[in-house]
């Protein structure tokens, strides 16, 4: 009998490692696919801030959780300071107000200890607004266009070639496809390059958003203005028009999808033929009148 039970714990045992091991294999074959097919978009009951896809939003999703911890503790502190005001100075146990109106100490501490959390919380802050202003050495440059209700990229370090982007309808859609997301020319860049984004209008104020990026930036009409974004890993990124522009302002989503360099040079190559203009001439952008003089003070900035 003893013998059969150490049998039967043996072959427990050796069914437990099994598992472990097959759920350890499963794990670090799910985290390649995982990072092969990072979304970054809206879930349904989703809670926090979108998983991050670079660095721009790792650094968004770290002041944010250290402005949350703060208000937290804050929080608490109020409730319990009021919850015991409200116990030690009730009636019963404080028949006779006190008449004290000034507490030198005490003011000095709230105004003291709200300027130094002030500072806690505006130092990163001020950082973050920086790191997100420019790229300061962008391996390429891309300007986004926004449009009454599109939007028109330009890779002008790729041959100048344009195109417009524009929402899949619902009919349209294909399996993978996101209603009011996908759409039909997406924005692609490769993975790991910084990539500085000069955005203007052509119309009405629109708004570069892409929140698993990190990146919001106004096309204003008449304006340039620059940004940044880098995609760590392989993925497709939604945004949208986040500024009310319009009757058709939900028309404006935006797709950016990171591949590898050689599938960026691969789509570059194709992208030059299938959006050259029918005379052969080089691709013409669309802007506002004072957007060349823009330009030149986004260079000088530079």
């Amino acid at each position: 009998m003893k013998v059969f039970m150490a049998k039967c714990r043996a072959f427990g045992l050796v069914r437990l490692m099994a598992g472990v091991a097959a759920l350890a294999m499963g794990l670090v074959l799910a985290v390649p696919a995982l990072a092969e097919s990072m979304v970054g978009a809206p879930a349904p009951w989703g809670m926090g801030l979108q998983p991050s896809g670079g660095v721009i939003k790792e650094r968004i999703s770290s002041f944010n959780s250290m402005v949350f911890w703060i208000i937290t503790v804050i929080t608490i502190f109020v409730l319990l300071l009021l919850a015991y005001c409200v116990w030690r100075f009730r009636e019963e146990r404080n028949p006779v107000p006190s008449t004290t109106s000034h507490h030198t100490g005490l003011e000095i501490a709230w105004t003291v200890i709200p300027v130094l959390i002030l500072l806690v919380i505006a130092i990163p802050s001020f950082r973050l607004l920086y790191f997100q202003d420019r790229a300061v050495d962008a391996d390429m440059t891309i300007t986004v266009q926004g449009r009454q209700w599109y939007w028109n990229y330009t890779y002008a370090d790729h041959g100048n070639f344009t195109f417009d982007s524009y929402p899949i309808q619902e009919a349209d859609l294909k399996p993978g496809q996101i209603f009011k997301l996908s759409v039909d020319n997406e924005l692609v860049i490769p993975v790991g390059a910084s990539i500085r984004v000069l955005t203007t209008g052509h119309d009405v104020i629109h708004s570069f958003f892409v929140p698993a990026l990190g990146v919001q930036k106004y096309t204003i009409p008449g304006r340039t203005l620059e940004t940044w974004m880098r995609a760590d890993r392989p993925g497709i990124f939604y945004g949208q028009c986040n500024q009310i522009c319009g009757t058709n302002h939900w028309f404006m989503p935006i797709a950016v999808r990171a591949v590898p360099r050689a599938e960026f040079d691969t789509w570059v190559a194709d992208a030059q033929k299938r959006f050259a203009q029918a005379d052969g001439s080089a691709p013409v952008i669309a802007a506002a009148p004072a957007s060349q003089d823009s330009l030149q003070i986004a260079e000088a900035r530079r």
